[in-house]
């Protein structure tokens, strides 16, 4: 029987960043007992001032460096010392997860934007990023800038070089101006552009991507759009199609079925989801890519959203709010405890959004408390990103609003 995967994480609120890093190292090889293959490091934006000093701090501290990569977030989640998961937002935090991977290859990669193949270039130039060859079916731990990345091409070339591989991660936070996050990769500082960490052979890294909406009314079909602009929408009884009417015509006529209360949500919290599997047609959460309603044009009727469009897709508008993201969240996760067939997770990360946490739900620890009732108390680490990378229908997109759980266990 192969080693086990042995997995460690610890979080530290000390305000002294010489004092985090101690307690989070002396405690995580201490829980780990042996040489660690990885390490994920989160550090809080209140560390700004701080961040050129924590890759010297850890590569002196730890007894045994190993490949080791990390961003800073806006809000930091771990363990701590009481060994229960906290989110905390808006204070000094610093997690430090330890993982002994026997039997698994971990390729450390940094990726600048600007290196990017055009995106009609062939595999080998995104393999060339990476240095690991897709028949190895790696799984990808993806820490980017959100100035500098040009993520959204970067995750579109993975998916076409490792169609079969999972991508999650998320986008480093901490400040809205260029400069004011931070990625650390092989013990050194970067500014710009991911990093990132490939995991193949004995792992299976499974993904839980929580949009947190509902839908409203019914689906429909485009009948008129280009770029990200839907001009005309009928809707979508199965075989056969309703009259066409514009897409503004649509939603005023949806909106007037709703409730009161969902009447006053789709003021501000009204969102588009665009269906991923054309062929399916009983829909269910999962099923949609959320995206921004971006802009309304009442002379011609079009609405903008932030996803490009054709004629012949479907959609479904949606509403969120807490409730919705809660509920969404545990569905899911009722959903991954039935499949999963009570197969043992070594640990997990989660990429939740600025816009999550204790601003959405008005109480701490929400999401990553929700995750381990269901999943089982692992070791759990992440951040608050500014966008999450996530897996929705097969391939890999940047998401907003949403909580991305990477879970890694052995085949």
């Amino acid at each position: 029987m192969a080693d086990q995967i042995k997995w460690t994480n610890v979080l530290s609120t000390r305000p002294s960043l010489e004092a985090a890093v101690e307690e989070t190292v002396a405690q995580a090889e201490q829980e780990l007992g042996c040489e660690p293959d990885l390490g994920l490091v989160f550090i809080s934006s209140a560390f700004a001032s701080e961040y050129s000093r924590l890759m010297p701090l850890l590569q002196q501290r730890l007894a045994k460096a190993p490949l080791l990569v990390g961003c800073s977030g806006g809000g930091i989640v771990g363990l701590s010392g009481s060994r229960q998961v906290r989110e905390l937002e808006g204070e000094p935090a610093l997690s430090l997860t330890l993982a002994k991977l026997p039997g698994v290859k971990v390729q450390a990669f940094a990726i600048n934007g600007d290196d990017l193949p055009d995106l009609d270039a062939s595999p080998e130039s995104w393999v060339e990023l990476t240095g690991v060859a897709p028949a190895d079916q790696p799984h990808f731990i993806l820490l980017a800038d959100p100035f500098s990345s040009k993520i959204n091409d970067l995750i579109q070339g993975l998916d076409f070089a490792y169609p079969g591989s999972v991508k999650v991660g998320g986008l480093a936070s901490g400040g809205p101006i260029i400069g004011s996050t931070a990625l650390f990769y092989n013990y050194q500082l970067c500014r710009e552009g991911t990093v990132g960490i490939a995991l193949s052979g004995n792992i299976v890294m499974e993904t839980i991507v929580a949009q947190g909406c509902r839908p409203i009314g019914s689906p429909y079909r485009v009948s008129a759009g280009e770029r990200n602009i839907v001009m005309e929408l009928e809707e979508d009884y199965g075989a056969g199609t309703g009259k066409p009417k514009t897409a503004l015509e649509a939603l005023r006529d949806l909106i007037s079925t709703l409730s009161e209360g969902d009447r006053q949500l789709a003021q501000d919290s009204l969102f588009v989801g665009v269906v991923r599997d054309e062929f399916k047609l009983e829909l269910e959460s999962g099923d949609f890519l959320i995206r921004n309603l971006l802009g309304v044009d009442p002379n011609t009727g079009a609405l903008a959203i932030g996803d490009r469009v054709r004629p012949g897709q479907r959609l479904q508008f949606h509403l969120r709010d807490a409730k919705t993201s809660a509920e969404d969240l545990e569905l899911l996760l009722r959903k991954y405890r039935h499949h999963s067939a009570g197969a043992s997770a070594a640990g997990a990360l989660i990429f939740s959004c600025l816009g999550r946490g204790e601003r959405l739900y008005g109480e701490p620890d929400f999401d990553s408390k929700l995750f381990q009732r269901y999943i089982g108390n692992i070791p759990i680490s992440g951040f608050f990103c500014n966008g999450e990378i996530g897996p929705v229908g097969g391939s890999t997109f940047l998401h907003g609003y949403t909580s991305v759980f990477g879970i890694c266990r052995q085949p």
